[in-house]
């Protein structure tokens, strides 16, 4: 199966390189738990892109995902992608949940999109930064950038505590970044 995934990475990478997609050098290969927040989140492009640039890489990018999605055959396919079903109703403890995932597994990247939408949202959703801290693991910048085709993991940025200024650096990281819509990419203000 693992020969079949590295096969079709390389298949879809030539494909993305056809259309004029490259990808950031590998990134560090000691790390290997990270949350890993990826932006600008403007188009569902962000997604197929995202996930031939974790094949290249060779990293399995994990996402959680409501568990009411997790149906059949759509749940099958779900988890294959990497999908992670959750709780999400109001009092579910998600933070804990994705917690316990980063401490039963020897190996996990979970990404989140945290403008939570594709549209324009200055306000983003922190449940990343809360999970990255109590989980102890960084935070891996990721990002795609449809002006100049090019996509791939950017830095790993340790959580200070102070979550304002810490989300205003990766903000101000993710905006040298173009999303397919421009009009709805990060904003600094």
């Amino acid at each position: 199966m693992q020969n079949i995934n590295k096969q079709m990475g390389k298949i879809l990478y030539l494909f993305a390189r056809l259309f004029g997609w490259t990808f950031d050098p590998k990134p560090i290969n000691s790390i290997k738990k990270a949350v890993v927040v990826v932006g600008p989140h403007t188009s569902n492009w962000d997604f197929i892109i995202g996930k031939i640039a974790f094949m290249h890489y060779g990293i399995q990018g994990k996402f959680l995902i409501k568990k009411e999605l997790f149906f059949f055959p759509f749940g099958i396919l779900l988890k294959k992608m990497g999908g992670i079903p959750v709780n999400r109703s109001k009092n579910n403890r998600l933070t804990d949940q994705a917690v316990d995932f980063f401490n039963q597994s020897e190996e996990l990247f979970l990404v989140f999109t945290p403008e939570g939408t594709r549209s324009y949202n200055s306000n983003w959703k922190k449940g990343f930064y809360y999970i990255a801290q109590k989980a102890n693991v960084p935070i891996y910048i990721a990002y795609v950038d449809f002006a100049n085709k090019k996509g791939g993991f950017h830095s790993i940025f340790e959580p200070t505590g102070n979550i304002e200024e810490d989300i205003k650096s990766i903000k101000k990281t993710l905006s040298q970044f173009k999303g397919k819509f421009p009009e709805n990419g990060i904003d600094l203000n």
